[in-house]
């Protein structure tokens, strides 16, 4: 089997959104969503297309990588190949050679799903246990229950989006995400099936956000980011936003919301369960050492 990998130019970045849209599945459930590209489109469309690696095979797209930085590589694999040990060793292979441009010598991580033969492969050319994420689901199936905070909600739209980038910013502690970067990021070909919620409290002020991205009906959602403003936190806000976020997923016909944070967040997995969410068991990124 001859895989080849690239890099896609913008305008071939469509094609692979494409293929990543029709991977998410209920029985494929927590892997690299299009939201996830979605949220990194705030750097622009080129910065998304120089960080993302396809792997094809016979001219069919059979797995999808996305750089989060300069040494972590989100990966995930077409949900039918998620057991064939030929292609995981080649994967593997390439993630493992700097030669390939898949990533870099030196330290680097990679996110994979679990249940695929790639996660096996890289234990075996050498990757180890890295940081833990807990990821947590909500069946949409049934209505979403109503919090009983007093958040008022509203979608966010790109005329005034001054209150929604302010809260993200100190909930997050980073100035980066500027009304700018909103625009860029609400231009990409995810936001399509996206959404931004913005909570205020009963005197009108910005205290929550959430951002919610769509795969297509019968598919599963992502939330990517929520966040609390600094001097709001304490007061149910976050879990009222997420089972805003959550029910807004169900109005467009997602089958499923998940998320998927950092395990050492209490509070971000104790926002989520209180709204409803069920964790699921914590996933473990492959790292390689110097």
């Amino acid at each position: 089997m001859d895989t080849v990998v690239r890099s896609p130019s913008p305008a071939d970045l469509a094609r692979g959104l494409a293929a990543l849209r029709s991977w998410q599945r209920d029985d494929a459930l927590v892997q690299l969503h299009p939201g996830d590209l979605g949220w990194a489109w705030r750097q622009g469309a080129d910065a998304v297309a120089r960080a993302v690696r396809i792997w094809e095979v016979d001219g069919q797209i059979v797995a999808f990588g996305f750089l989060d930085g300069p040494t972590t590589l989100r990966m995930t694999v077409a949900p039918e190949r998620w057991t064939d040990p030929d292609l995981a060793r080649a994967l593997a292979a390439d993630a493992s050679d700097p030669g390939t441009g898949v990533l870099p010598s030196g330290p680097a991580s990679i996110e994979v799903p679990d249940g695929t033969a790639l996660r096996g492969a890289l234990h075996a050319a050498g990757w180890g246990a890295g940081e833990s994420w807990t990821p947590l689901s909500l069946d949409l199936a049934a209505p979403i229950g109503v919090h009983g905070s007093s958040l008022h909600v509203e979608i966010v739209h790109g005329a005034d989006t001054s209150d929604f980038t302010a809260v993200h910013r100190s909930a997050w502690d980073n100035g980066s995400f500027t009304d700018e970067r909103w625009r860029a990021m609400s231009a990409g070909a995810p936001f399509a099936e996206a959404r931004c919620l913005l909570g205020r409290d009963d005197a009108g002020e910005p205290v929550a956000g959430i951002t919610v991205w769509s795969a297509g009906r019968g598919r599963p959602g992502l939330i990517e980011p929520l966040g609390v403003h600094a001097a709001h936190r304490g007061a149910g806000h976050g879990t009222a936003i997420c089972v805003a976020g959550a029910a807004l997923l169900r109005e467009t016909g997602a089958s499923t919301a998940w998320v998927c944070t950092p395990s050492d967040l209490d509070s971000a997995v104790a926002t989520y369960r209180a709204a409803g969410f069920t964790r699921l068991p914590e996933r473990l990124d492959c790292v390689r050492q110097a």
